[in-house]
This record gives structure tokens, C-alpha cells and sequence, in this order.
């Protein structure tokens, strides 16, 4: 029992240095946490402020003292928030107080990031955010460019189509001259039918090869748009500067592809097709017999007929290109660059996360002193109060007993038996009875 007993109080030794070694060490920390923690959260309130400031519009006396109050206030709340959690959280000791504090240190903390980190990501990523807004919008730009170039050259295509269907009632024209097509010679009534529809196809063709240059002047000149605005994303100089220039320029863009949309002869090519089927004038049989004129008649039937053939034909492309997809409406709408780090948070991740581990750090030494304190207070349990007094507090204490019984003595005269509360040095001679002294020989 006694060998336990030894063993016990070698293991209460150790625990007990290693408490004292441990807290020798906060102690030289507590010299300089404080003024870390003041650097941290001025060093926040200083990014704070730089966000803020890209907020506010006006840039008079009123607006800067505004951005100072808001990020001065800003350093106060951090400091003071994780000044409480260092002394409070690592001292508690039940489950329920941790749990109670830990919470308030999530919510505080989620507060801290809607007030500080997201304006420090503004600071330090504000402008390559905005940047980025303009190099996405010059990316919706270019594509909604080439998808109007696209359709308006699909369009252009049918000119072809067209050309085909003239050049067949050209042919059908030249048969009915020699007497192919009716069987009678001339350019009787079937002659010109067909000559009526290759000439409406014949100045259908000449609108829409009358495009080709426009087209090709429109998307020349997008393109050149686009190069400037390609070149103001990555630009010295203001990024609030360059994006009024883009923003100039965005709108001669927007233009520009309207344009080419206007410019897509897909809708005309096919109100012709209709024309040309529907809005036939009939001219009056000119044969010599009825014989010759019931043959004309039924050609003029058959060449109705191929006419509506055709035209349907042509219809058809044309509603392949109308139901081509339309370019996608873009329009650059300015951002600020707090906005713009939040738009793009994915692409400006490092940015983020300094912002946001400049303001919760002190939460990792919110943790430290809580592993060192459960230590501590482990190394301290089981030891009696005694034994863990220092020689400086052993000699504070007996100081104080002396104060005490300088305290205690009588202020009158005080008689030769009474000899004073029992001193320090003397508690181990034990209670001295009064009168206890030498007896007189009887």
C-alpha cells in the first residue's frame, strides 16, 4: 500500500510540473496574444475600409469618415469578440458552458464574415473579379456574334436555293419557245407564266445576293469591337475607368448583332415562296383553235403544279433557317467589385480564403488554449492546494497571516498572560496554556 501510495504522488509530481511548465509558457504568450490580435483586427478593418470605399459612390469628407467609422467598428467587434472567447471559452469547465460558448463563437464568427471577410475579398480581389465580369461578357458577346453571323449566312444560302428554282422555269420558258413543253412553238400563254415566275425569282435572287456585303461589313466590324473590348479586360490603368469604355463599346456591339439579326433573309425568302405559289396571273389563251387552247390550258395546269412544287421546296429551307436558334440576348450590366467577388467567389478562391482566415484565425488559438488548459487542469488533479503553492505564494500567504494577527491584538494594555495568536513559527510547539509557566517553590 505504501509503494502505491509513492507511486501515486511521483505520478501527481509529474503531473503537477507539467501544469506549472505549461503555464509558464501562457504566461509569455498573454505578453504579446493581446497586441496580435489588435494587428489582426486592424489589419481586417484596413481591408474592410478598402471594400467599403469601392461601395460608396461619393467620394466627399462624409463618405470617408462613414468607411472609417463602419471598418473601425469592424476591428473593435473582432478584437473584443475574440478577447472574450480567449479568457472564457479554455476556463470553462462543464459540457453545457462549452457547448453554450462554441456556439456563440459559430455565430459570431458567421457575423464577422457578413460584416468583414466578404468586403476584405473585395479588397484584395475586387478589381481581377470585375475584370473577369468584363472577360465573360466579352465571351456571351463573341458567341452571340457569331451565332447572328451564322444564321444570317444560312440565309444567304438560299440564294442558291433561289437560282435553282429560276433557272428551272427558265429551262421550263425555253422548251414552251421551241414547242418542247405544249407542243406549239412561241411565247404564247405558258411562255410567259413562265416568264412572270423566273423573273420574280430573278429579283428574289438580286435582293439577297445584295446582302452579301453587309453582312460581311456587319461581322467585320463586330469583330473589331470585340478586339477593343478584349483589350480594355486586360488594360493598365482603373478598372471602373475601362468599364465605362466597354460599356460604350458593348452597346455598339449590341447593336451591330441586331443588325445581322435584320439582316437574315430566311423571313423574305419565304413570304416569296408564298407569293409564288399563291399570286399567279393567268393571261388569256391565245391558241388559234380550242384544240391549241385546251393544250395550253393543261400545261398551264402542269406548270402550276411544278410552280407550287418548287415553291413549297423553297419554303422549306427557308423555315430551316428561320427555326435556326437566335443569337442569345446579351447585355453588360456594370458591377462593383463586392458584387463581383461574390459573383465569381469560385474563380477567387485564395482570395476568399484570406480574407476570411485574416478575420478566424484567432479561433485556432481559441482552440490551442483550450487543449492547454484541459492539460493543465488534468497535471492539477488530485493535488492538494499546498502542494501546488509556489515559494512566492507560500510567502504572500504567511505575510498575510502576520498582517492578520497584527489586525487581532488588543489596543489596550495587554496582560502578562496573554501572549498574542500563535505565530507561524510556532504552531508546531502546540497551544501553550495559560499561566503555564514556571510555578513559584512552596
Amino acid at each position: 500500500m505504501d509503494a502505491d501510495e509513492r507511486r501515486m504522488g511521483r505520478a501527481e509530481a509529474r503531473g503537477l510540473r507539467h501544469a506549472k511548465e505549461l503555464e509558464g509558457h501562457i504566461g509569455i504568450l498573454d505578453t504579446f496574444t493581446p497586441t496580435a490580435l489588435g494587428v489582426l483586427a486592424c489589419a481586417s478593418g484596413i481591408y474592410t475600409y478598402l471594400g467599403v470605399s469601392s461601395l460608396l459612390d461619393d467620394s466627399g469628407a462624409f463618405t470617408f469618415f462613414a468607411a472609417i467609422s463602419y471598418s473601425i467598428a469592424v476591428s473593435v467587434g473582432i478584437f473584443v469578440f475574440w478577447s472574450y472567447l480567449m479568457r472564457l471559452l479554455p476556463a470553462v469547465k462543464t459540457a453545457g458552458a462549452r457547448i453554450g460558448l462554441m456556439a456563440s463563437m459559430a455565430l459570431g464568427s458567421l457575423a464577422i464574415v457578413a460584416m468583414s471577410s466578404w468586403l476584405n475579398a473585395a479588397a484584395l480581389a475586387g478589381a481581377a473579379a470585375v475584370e473577369q465580369h468584363l472577360a465573360n461578357t466579352v465571351q456571351e458577346y463573341q458567341t452571340s456574334l457569331e451565332r447572328a453571323h451564322q444564321v444570317a449566312v444560312s440565309a444567304q444560302g438560299l440564294e442558291l436555293d433561289v437560282s435553282r428554282v429560276r433557272q428551272s422555269f427558265v429551262d421550263l420558258g425555253e422548251q414552251e419557245a421551241t414547242g418542247d413543253l405544249s407542243g406549239i412553238a412561241g411565247r404564247g400563254a405558258v411562255f410567259r407564266v413562265l416568264r412572270q415566275k423566273s423573273q420574280e425569282l430573278e429579283t428574289l435572287e438580286t435582293q439577297i445576293a445584295a446582302q452579301d456585303p453587309l453582312v460581311d461589313r456587319a461581322f467585320a466590324e463586330g469583330n473589331a469591337i470585340l478586339s477593343r473590348m478584349r483589350a480594355l479586360t486586360v488594360a493598365q490603368g482603373s478598372v471602373e475607368d475601362r468599364s465605362v469604355t466597354f460599356s460604350e463599346e458593348a452597346v455598339r456591339l449590341a447593336g451591330i448583332i441586331t443588325q445581322l439579326r435584320q439582316l437574315s433573309v430566311a423571313p423574305l425568302v419565304q413570304r416569296a415562296a408564298q407569293d409564288l405559289r399563291a399570286s399567279v396571273v393567268l393571261p388569256e389563251l391565245d391558241g388559234s383553235s380550242d384544240a391549241i387552247r385546251q393544250g395550253q390550258q393543261a400545261t398551264i395546269t402542269s406548270v402550276l403544279e411544278v410552280l407550287g412544287q418548287r415553291a413549297q421546296t423553297l419554303e422549306a429551307a427557308a423555315q430551316q433557317v428561320i427555326e435556326m436558334p437566335a443569337p442569345a440576348e446579351v447585355g453588360y450590366t456594370p458591377i462593383s467589385t463586392a458584387d463581383a467577388v461574390i459573383r465569381y467567389a469560385s474563380n477567387f478562391a485564395p482570395s476568399w480564403a484570406g480574407a476570411i482566415a485574416i478575420d478566424l484565425l484567432p479561433a485556432v488559438l481559441v482552440f490551442i488554449l483550450m487543449v492547454v488548459q484541459s492539460a493543465i487542469r488534468s497535471g492539477r488533479e488530485g493535488t492538494r492546494i499546498e502542494d501546488s503553492l509556489t515559494l512566492a505564494e507560500m510567502r504572500a500567504a504567511i505575510l498575510a497571516i502576520r498582517d492578520v494577527e497584527e489586525a487581532s491584538r488588543p489596543s489596550g494594555p495587554v496582560p502578562e498572560e496573554y501572549e498574542g495568536p500563535p505565530r507561524p513559527d510556532r504552531v508546531s510547539e502546540g497551544p501553550k496554556a495559560v499561566g503555564s509557566g514556571p510555578r513559584p517553590a512552596g
